[in-house]
Parts: C-alpha cells; structure tokens; sequence
C-alpha cells in the first residue's frame, strides 16, 4: 500500500496512511528460495556423510558423534560469517571464503580435540572434512551462476532512485546499466538543478538549487517518486548542489521512512580492500590505498610465478614435445615464434609462443591493414589467412601460449597481469593506457577470461587499468583458476 507522510521538517517525517496500492513489480525481484535450503543440505551431507562413513569404515571411535559435531561445528561456522543471510546467498563463486571458512572449521575441531581427548586417526579426520571444500563450492558457483542469469532478466534486483546534479546522476546510470552482475537496476533519477538528463531514465520530479528555507522540502517530491516507482533504495550522486546539510535532512527523511540510502563517492575499479572510512571533525571520508607496487606482497607474487613457471615447465615437457612436432609437420620454419613484447615499465622483451601463422606472417600483416576487426591499436581477424591449421587449433585451446612460462620463469612476465602489448601498440597508448605498464604482462589476465579477442580495445585497457590497480596474490590465484574454465570455453580465441 502507498504511504503519506507529515511533519513540519525532515527530522519528524514520519508515514502516517496507506492511501493506494503500490506498483506492479517489474519481474521477480527476490532470490530463489531454494538457494537456503540447498546450501545448508550441502554443507550438512558435505561434512556428516563423509565422516560418518569414512570413521566407520575405518573404526574410527563413535563415527556418528564426530559426524554431528563435525556437522555442527562446520554449520556454526557458515552461519558467523553470514554465509546462509539473503544478502550473501549467490552472490560470490569465490573459493577463498570457503578456504577460510574451512581453516575456521579445523580450528575449532583442533581444540575440542584437546579438550575432550578424542583418539580418531588425525589424518583420516582431514581427509573425510576435506569433502566439504568441493562440495560448497560447487554449491556457491550453481546458486552464483543462477542469480547472474535471473539478473540478466532484471529479477532478483532492487529498484533504485538516482538523486543528483544531472551529469553525475547519468555517469551512476550508466555505470550500473552496463553490467548485469549486480542487484541495482535504476527505475528512475530525481536530478538536482538545471541540466538535461541523457540517460533515458523517467525522471519523476527535480530539486532546484534549493535556497536554505527550501532545503527542509527536498523529501517531499523524493518520497513521492519513491512511492510512485516502488524504489527500495535511494542512490546519491553527490555535488555542489547536493552535499552536507541538505543530504543530512533528506538521509533523516529516508531513513524515518523505512527507506535505504546509499551514496555514490565517485570511484570507481577500486578494490573494497583498498578503502577504509574515518571521520574527521565530522567529515566522513573514504581513504584509498596506493595501488600495491613493492613490499611483501610483491615478493610473494614473484616467488609464486617462478615456482608455478618452474613446475609447470617439468609436468609439461611431454606436451612440449609433441606440440612442437605437430607444428614441425604442418608447416615450413620454426617451432617457436619469437616477438619483441613491451613489459614492466615500457622494458622491451623477446616473448615466445609456439608458431601458429606461416614463417612470412609478419612481412604479409600489411596487407590485411584494412581487413582489421578490431579497433584501436590492435590487430585481430577472426579469419586471418596466415594462421595455419595447428596454429587455429593451438589459438583456440591458448596451447601456443605455453612457451612463456618461460619468460615467466625469467622474471620478464607473471603468471597473471595485462596483456603483453607490441611496441606499435604502445607507441599509440595515451597517458591512461600506459598505466597497464605499471604490472609485468601476464601469461593469463582478467582479458583472458573475459573475452579475449571478442573485447574492444577500451574494454581491454579497462581490464587491465583495473587488475593494475587492484591485483592481489589471491585474485591472482582465482584468475588461474578461472582461466581453466575460459580456455575450454575457447570464446574469444582466434
């Protein structure tokens, strides 16, 4: 039902009768209701099975009360970190919570084994509560892939208003339409001031520049747009014309509504990690962190590389081996192509990648000028002439990439980072796309599972700006493990 509200200023709004029915919903804006029930069945057959079978099959003592306490304790732990709120379900695939949640887990069971004197087999007590970690985790990624597609439909979303001076409020609106993998979807903007909204969106009413007397009154035409488009969350773009005191009083006159109020600080491709909050003398303001260039994290990113690079060079030799003979009897010239590459910091390299077009493919590029398919600096064709029938294949299952674990074991590219960029390429780079010159050049990279070739250039030094500026030794872990998945997928490989 609708609301009237009534007060002489924003701080005693308060609704005071229901007067008409609200909207139509657009879509289903819950999630399932089956993504509770099925995590907690996971995580409860995840952990009490594999124990209860695992201890009885092995005699461990009292298999069943290891397998309620296990369960018990593993439930306990999910449900501290918030792990089963609506807030939570779906919305991350991660890996790591789970891995944090688990290492929480073995703690807890760690010490009520001391304490009780329990005498199961150690070892055989990590393998059956190892289950789980598979188990929740194919859980998260099943109910994470099922919200992204309801998203993609506008269901399982919150409506939002948009408050702002109208350049502000438009730059908001497009940000949040571009993508689909997040729960806002804009229903309507409220612009501040003079100016022409470009967007597209309904706007409902307008609050002027609002001189002092005014200010009180701004709830009145919001509350109704509120009301009129069934918005859930109020959305503030703030600026010259809608900062300090007035945003205090309307956040008063949301908030004795019932309403949420959100404010946009203007970042964006910033890491949550790389933001804390303070409040100096009554200011609230937002610290971001430089981006991390040296120091402790950098040393254990390197030592993962070398380590990574080394192993998979010994496991893979075989595959060298037949790979090398394969583009040997497909075509004339070498086995390894060998290309000056742009690394950390504009220092040239020599990249190598198993050989994939003819021996001639760099003295014939001129000619396919005009039959590029990208834009930008780049050179792509779906159908390039001069790549060979191995080579397509190779391109296609990235194999011909593998040679650069060893310019990765030389320290001249990382496991994970942007993409290596030619010395053409680079000579054409502006001053903000030369900050993807800030990180080594990785084997695989935000670029790799996003698209690869499919992606425009802005999107491509998008990515990269935002792994530049954000990277972590742990989302370098979970973009190797995403990559897997991209590579059979093959989208964007030509």
């Amino acid at each position: 039902m609708g609301m009237s509200y009534s007060g002489s200023g924003a701080g005693g709004l308060r609704p005071v009768a229901a007067e008409h029915s609200a909207p139509p919903r657009v879509g289903r804006r819950d999630k399932a209701g089956w993504y509770l029930p099925v995590a907690l069945t996971t995580d409860v057959l995840g952990i009490g099975v594999p124990v209860l079978v695992l201890f009885d099959v092995t005699r461990q003592p009292h298999p069943l009360l290891a397998a309620l306490v296990a369960t018990a304790v593993w439930l306990c732990v999910r449900a501290s970190h918030r792990r089963y709120t609506a807030q939570e379900l779906g919305e991350s695939r991660g890996v790591l919570p789970v891995v944090r949640d688990w290492l929480t887990l073995l703690g807890v069971l760690a010490v009520a084994r001391v304490a009780v004197g329990e005498s199961s087999e150690p070892a055989l007590a990590l393998l059956a509560l190892s289950a789980t970690l598979p188990a929740t985790v194919a859980c998260r990624k099943a109910t994470h892939r099922h919200l992204t597609a309801l998203r993609r439909e506008a269901q399982a979303v919150h409506r939002v208003l948009v408050i702002g001076e109208p350049g502000a409020a438009d730059d908001v609106v497009e940000h949040l339409a571009a993508r689909t993998d997040h729960a806002y979807v804009v229903v309507g903007v409220v612009p501040v001031g003079e100016g022409t909204l470009t967007s597209g969106v309904p706007a409902l009413a307008r609050l002027g520049s609002a001189p002092p007397s005014a200010q009180d009154e701004d709830w009145i035409p919001v509350l109704a747009a509120t009301e009129q488009l069934g918005a859930e969350l109020v959305l503030v773009a703030p600026g010259p014309g809608l900062s300090g005191e007035r945003l205090r009083r309307l956040s008063w006159a949301l908030h004795d509504a019932g309403l949420p109020l959100a404010v946009s600080a203007g970042l964006t491709d910033v890491a949550m990690r790389r933001i804390h909050t303070a409040t100096v003398a009554g200011l609230s303001l937002l610290h971001v962190a430089a981006p991390t260039r040296r120091g402790p994290h950098l040393v254990a990113k390197s030592a993962l590389d070398r380590a990574g690079a080394a192993l998979g060079l010994l496991l893979l030799a075989p595959l060298y081996a037949l790979l090398a003979l394969a583009v040997r009897l497909d075509s004339s010239g070498p086995v390894l192509h060998r290309q000056t590459r742009i690394g950390l910091d504009g220092a040239p390299f020599t990249m190598w990648k198993f050989r994939t077009m003819v021996a001639d493919a760099e003295q014939r590029r001129a000619e396919l000028t005009t039959a590029n398919e990208q834009d930008g600096p780049l050179f792509k064709m779906r159908r390039d002439p001069r790549v060979t029938r191995t080579g397509r294949w190779l391109r296609r299952s990235s194999l011909d990439e593998l040679p650069q674990l060893v310019n990765v074991l030389r320290g001249e590219m990382s496991l994970v980072g942007p993409r290596p960029p030619l010395p053409d390429e680079v000579a054409q780079y502006d001053e903000v796309a030369a900050r993807r010159l800030t990180v080594k050049p990785g084997l695989t990279g935000l670029w790799q599972i996003s698209g690869r070739s499919d992606l425009s250039w802005d999107e491509t030094v998008a990515l990269d700006l935002r792994y530049a500026d954000n990277w972590s030794v742990v989302g370098d872990l979970d973009v190797i493990a995403r990559t897997f998945r991209a590579v059979v997928d093959g989208r964007g490989a030509y």
